[in-house]
């Protein structure tokens, strides 16, 4: 299965494509869409839900992963980051893909072991878990960190599904 991890922001939106077959996963693909502060912010979201539509539409994943919002002490940041959070996902839902959201600390947890890991930490999992990746960036690692979580997400859920007996 194909699947896209997305971690949104207004500024910079990292993606990351990976093939999950069973408990390998290898990594096809990453990126980050970038907007300019200087732009109108409606046209700012615009540019991003084209640019998803890009990444779906090559791509065809079969599933799909956000990270879902932190609040911070600055509330217009929060509020922008959130409208770019709602535009990832109606891009996602506009082709038909299935979203999973995942807060930042299981991603991190899934991905380093702890749920306070940083970027840097991100990052070198990253280098590990899918040897030969070149990385867009920290956001596009943080990406694929999602896509790996939903991947083991998914996983968990199949493997459950299997092990119930029905009634």
């Amino acid at each position: 299965m194909i699947l896209l991890g997305l971690d949104p922001g207004l500024g910079t939106t990292g993606w990351g494509v990976i093939s999950a077959e069973g408990n390998r996963l290898s990594h096809v693909a990453n990126g980050q869409i970038k907007t300019e502060p200087g732009m109108q912010l409606p046209r700012r979201l615009t540019l991003l839900f084209e640019a998803l539509g890009a990444v779906i539409r090559t791509y065809q994943p079969g599933g799909a992963a956000v990270e879902e919002v932190l609040g911070n002490s600055n509330a217009q940041s929060t509020l922008k980051l959130g409208q770019a959070r709602g535009v990832v996902l109606l891009a996602a839902a506009t082709a038909g893909v299935a979203i999973g959201e995942y807060h930042p600390s299981i991603v991190k947890k899934a991905v380093v072991g702890t749920g306070g890991a940083d970027k840097k930490q991100i990052q070198a999992m990253m280098a590990h878990l899918l040897p030969g990746a070149k990385l867009a960036g920290p956001d596009a690692a943080d990406a694929l960190a999602v896509a790996i979580t939903h991947a083991h997400h998914l996983a968990s859920a199949r493997a459950l599904a299997r092990r119930v007996i029905p009634s």
